[in-house]
């Protein structure tokens, strides 16, 4: 036996790990898959706080109209894009597999559907600004429909490799869960 302090252990050179246990490859893929998606929830938070930060300071008037405009109203719905990572988030202690399902549909209702909706309400003002050069509502002096759309682009790759990757860990519970009931 090989310990930190001592010299190995009489008659191994070392190349005898081939017998011993190793993990299985889904739970690896598990913890893996936990983590990325762990990063995008919280790019996602950083994204939604921003954003009701802006929502915010346009309801309260807290900046003059010409600092910071009105929301859109694609952005009240999208509010509730929190719910599907919380849901994911609740599900990763226990691998529980209805948590997940629950944030993947979720996640298609409340974050991807206001995205889409958002890009058809601003695609007039986009179309506007890149045809004139006119804009009407401003975000610190910048058009707020370019900022609007980068924020929107920003937040459909974050949800869709969120979902991506919640797909493929929903896979890799079902092979885990799959295993535990031939046995």
């Amino acid at each position: 036996m090989a310990s930190r302090a001592g010299p190995r252990a009489a008659g191994t050179d070392g190349s005898d790990f081939q017998h011993r246990e190793r993990v299985a490859l889904h739970y690896q893929m598990s913890v893996t898959l936990k983590y990325e998606i762990k990063k995008l929830i919280y790019v996602h938070l950083v994204i939604w706080l921003l954003l009701v930060a802006k929502m915010s300071v346009g309801h309260l008037r807290l900046l003059s109209h010409d600092q910071v405009a009105m929301p859109y109203q694609w952005e009240y719905p999208y509010l509730l894009s929190i719910v599907p990572s919380l849901l994911g988030l609740l599900s990763f202690p226990r691998n529980n597999i209805s948590y997940l399902v629950l944030s993947m549909i979720s996640m298609g209702l409340f974050s991807i559907a206001p995205l889409i909706y958002g890009s058809m309400e601003m695609f007039p003002a986009a179309q506007q600004l890149y045809r004139h050069g006119k804009a009407y509502r401003f975000l610190f002096g910048f058009s707020a429909v370019s900022v609007m759309y980068l924020v929107l682009v920003l937040a459909v790759q974050v949800h869709a490799w969120q979902l991506y990757y919640s797909k493929k860990l929903l896979d890799s519970w079902f092979i885990s869960t799959q295993e535990k009931k031939r046995k």
